[in-house]
């Protein structure tokens, strides 16, 4: 496949660096697993800076389309659950609908730096200062999930808003931001250090689920973890194939 980008196009650098790949990772070489060119490598052969290359990398890693390892190289990762936000709910109205009344254990909202992960997904040098949001979840005064946000600096949230709203109301009404779409990572983790929040052994089994969020125009919104009591939760899902 031929590795070009057209110079002269109003286009940014980096929206054609991401449709190249794309398809470059269609071909069914990248799909049997082969390594994709180092960056460095397409980085000259395109004539764009590395950054530029990275910023592509990244968006495809975020959207679970991309895997990369320090050392060893970037390849298609394995199919990735992506799911529509059109029809999805708070987890508070989703647990509502089916009869089950939760509430905020622990709410709280403080400043943190960016690490270089979320640095990535929102395009921002690390240790920009961004939003985190925490919230522990119960039952009947019982843990059973626990949420941090982060978002992109955008997004400024205070003491004074209404925290306990359902997220994704607030960000429509306060900043006049949609979310439409999310790329999602689920696996299992031992509690560890969410052990004592959720009140189970550091060794007890929890659902980690790593969500990416974006807006109509796919820019990045917010970058969320939750971790689910096991005990509690079955995570379930429903595919229907096209016709």
């Amino acid at each position: 496949m031929s590795l070009k980008i057209d110079h002269k196009s109003k286009m940014p650098l980096h929206i054609q660096v991401e449709e190249l790949l794309r398809n470059l990772i269609s071909q069914p070489e990248y799909q049997g697993g082969s390594f994709l060119p180092k960056e460095v490598e397409l980085a000259n052969r395109l004539g764009v800076s590395r950054n530029t290359i990275r910023q592509a990398t990244n968006k495809l890693e975020y959207e679970g389309l991309l895997t990369r390892k320090k050392g060893v190289g970037t390849k298609v990762a394995p199919r990735q659950l992506s799911t529509s936000l059109q029809d999805w709910q708070s987890f508070t109205k989703e647990m509502s609908k089916r009869g089950i009344i939760t509430s905020n254990l622990l709410l709280t909202l403080e400043k943190v730096k960016a690490d270089e992960k979320m640095a990535g997904f929102f395009n921002i040098p690390p240790g920009t200062s961004i939003c985190k949001l925490s919230k522990l979840k119960g039952v009947d005064g019982e843990p059973i999930v626990y949420f941090e946000s982060y978002f992109h600096p955008r997004i400024t949230l205070t003491e004074s808003d209404d925290l306990n709203r359902p997220l994704y109301q607030l960000l429509s009404e306060k900043f006049d931001i949609t979310v439409v779409r999310s790329s999602e990572h689920i696996n299992a983790l031992m509690a560890g250090a969410v052990a004592k929040k959720l009140q189970v052994d550091p060794k007890c089994p929890v659902l980690f689920r790593e969500r990416f969020v974006y807006d109509p125009g796919d820019r990045p919104v917010e970058y969320n973890i939750g971790y689910y009591r096991s005990d509690k939760f079955t995570y379930s899902i429903e595919i229907r194939s096209e016709r």
